[in-house]
């Protein structure tokens, strides 16, 4: 059975940071592509980062343009997990996020490509 256990969330003040972590078991951790999605109330769940190894000297990595140069997704093959570094946070980073894992390699930002999912970590960034 797979599970996607995410912690690390929590609240923070405009600016600081948060690290998620998103430990995985039931899987070929490497065989899959890592994403972190968000959902903020009444809003869809919208693509934040992905990171994707082909097994052999390739790893891919995507973020979404409100995030870029702020967030910093990395993975730890070892230990089956993936994190997901967040620093300058502001108010609008304020949402539910989640990991998920799509068995392939690429770049996959649409979370119906995705076959598993975490249960979600609500991240709250006070102005």
């Amino acid at each position: 059975q797979v599970q996607l256990v995410e912690s690390g969330g929590g609240l923070v003040q405009a600016g600081g940071s948060l690290r998620l972590s998103c430990a995985a078991s039931g899987l070929t951790f490497n065989t899959y592509t890592m994403g972190w999605f968000r959902q903020a109330p009444g809003k869809e769940r919208d693509f934040v980062a992905l990171r994707s190894w082909n097994g052999g000297n390739t790893m891919y990595a995507d973020y979404a343009d409100s995030v870029k140069g702020r967030f910093t997704i990395s993975r730890d093959n070892a230990k089956n997990t993936v994190y997901l570094q967040m620093n300058s946070l502001k108010p609008e980073d304020t949402a539910v996020y989640y990991c998920a894992a799509k068995l392939a390699y690429g770049g996959f930002r649409g979370s119906n490509a995705y076959d598993y999912w975490g249960q979600g970590s609500q991240v709250t960034v006070s102005s």
